[in-house]
């Protein structure tokens, strides 16, 4: 199976990619734009909040990668 090609580059990444709002559960959360150390470029959240269940609420922690389909292959720069 071929490999899907990014059609951008590092510095383009780097130059225009904005702050993602993410909704989660009713709450606002903003992912950032990040090289992750694997090489690839994407938008990263980390953050905590609390969900009901049956009545309870219980916290829980968030941890979401968005990661740009073939920008691990992209040329350092």
């Amino acid at each position: 199976m071929a490999k899907t090609p990014c059609p951008i580059t590092r510095n383009e990444f780097r130059e225009h990619a904005k702050a993602l709002a993410i909704k989660i559960n009713g709450l606002d959360f903003q992912a950032d734009p990040r090289e992750f150390s694997t090489g690839s470029l994407g938008w990263y959240l980390n953050g905590k909040t609390t969900i009901e269940i049956d009545g309870k609420r219980v916290a829980v922690q968030i941890g979401m990668n968005l990661t740009v389909v073939g920008s691990k292959e992209l040329p350092a720069g």
